[in-house]
């Protein structure tokens, strides 16, 4: 899509200015979360034109498009992204729907980061012990005790399919109550994190860390007075926000940007993704060891500040991409 505007050299003729033009498929819920109005206006002055899709007619009949960003469920649409990244390799696809996939089984989600093997780059990067119970509930305290776990346990929905359920989170505090517990489900230890988790939003090259409040530590006195299963509160919330807290400077310190910035290059590498936030915590007691406890495909940028301005130009980095295309053909 095309603009008319003055020339370069200010004469007052014509020129063609070409319209960065951005197809998204989106729910209700997320466009309205993401596409606010202030981010709608400034992409509008960078060049940004953003077109709704209509997943109701073929994907094909629809556009030009430059960058298609897309996050709804279901094989059959993912099947119709790909297809159209087949034959459509001029269009830009934020993210391909198999990369996507990975990110929607938390048994698979973060082989990736223990794969990088970040044990001494400006501090160590680990993930929970954790374990896949596929059935029998009743068998769960044994395989439990078997794998070597250790109380409290964070049991979680093996599949990430947007819907509230998955993403419930329970604390299981004694070995009992472990069969109370509905598989498939992942069990993950507990570490104690002083209450706070870090948000580490990736947007491209982009790096966004937010603090927010998660739950507080647990010692074995507690566990031994409040046996059962008990559900976590949400921590995605803008209300839990840690930001403006006043907090001991040890537990509010983020992490090093040295080490966020290997660890989010390497996982859009592994990944395969420009979009996707990580959840991280910090080991009580400790200035340097951090454990990724989820990834998420497309969060909720409307909650991360500035966020209006780091994805336009996130944005304009496919602009410019296409100006040098275009150039290299005259």
């Amino acid at each position: 899509m095309r603009i008319k505007g003055k020339n370069f050299d200010g004469e007052g003729g014509e020129e063609e200015e070409q319209k960065l033009v951005v197809g998204y498929a989106l729910t209700l819920k997320k466009k309205k979360s993401f596409l606010q109005p202030e981010f709608e206006r400034l992409a509008c002055k960078k060049g940004i034109l953003f077109v709704a899709i209509d997943v109701n007619l073929p994907l094909s009949d629809q556009g030009p498009f430059d960058i298609i960003l897309h996050k709804l469920l279901g094989k059959e649409w993912g099947d119709i992204v790909e297809d159209y990244r087949q034959t459509h390799p001029e269009v830009t696809v934020i993210d391909p729907p198999y990369a996507i996939q990975h990110l929607h089984n938390r048994q698979s989600m973060l082989q990736d980061v223990v794969d990088l093997n970040l044990s001494d780059f400006h501090g160590r990067v680990g993930v929970p012990k954790q374990m896949v119970i596929m059935k029998d509930p009743l068998s769960i305290p044994d395989e439990v005790a078997k794998a070597g776990l250790k109380l409290p346990l964070v049991a979680k929905e093996i599949v990430v399919d947007g819907s509230a359920k998955s993403h419930e989170l329970f604390l299981a505090c004694d070995w009992s109550s472990l069969s109370e517990l509905e598989p498939p489900l992942v069990l993950q230890e507990f570490v104690n994190h002083d209450g706070i988790l870090f948000k580490i939003y990736i947007v491209g090259d982009a790096i966004k860390v937010v603090r927010r409040f998660s739950l507080s530590n647990v010692n074995q006195c507690q566990l031994a007075k409040v046996p059962g299963i008990f559900p976590f509160p949400r921590v995605s919330s803008a209300a839990a926000s840690a930001n403006d807290a006043d907090l001991d400077p040890r537990v509010a310190e983020v992490p090093p940007r040295p080490l966020l910035e290997r660890l989010s290059k390497e996982l859009r590498h592994r990944l395969g993704l420009r979009l996707f936030n990580i959840d991280m915590i910090r080991e009580h007691g400790t200035r340097d060891i951090f454990y990724v406890i989820d990834i998420n495909y497309f969060p909720g940028y409307g909650k991360m500040p500035d966020y209006e301005v780091i994805f336009t130009d996130f944005l304009l980095t496919f602009k410019k991409k296409k100006y040098r295309a275009i150039s290299c053909e005259d």
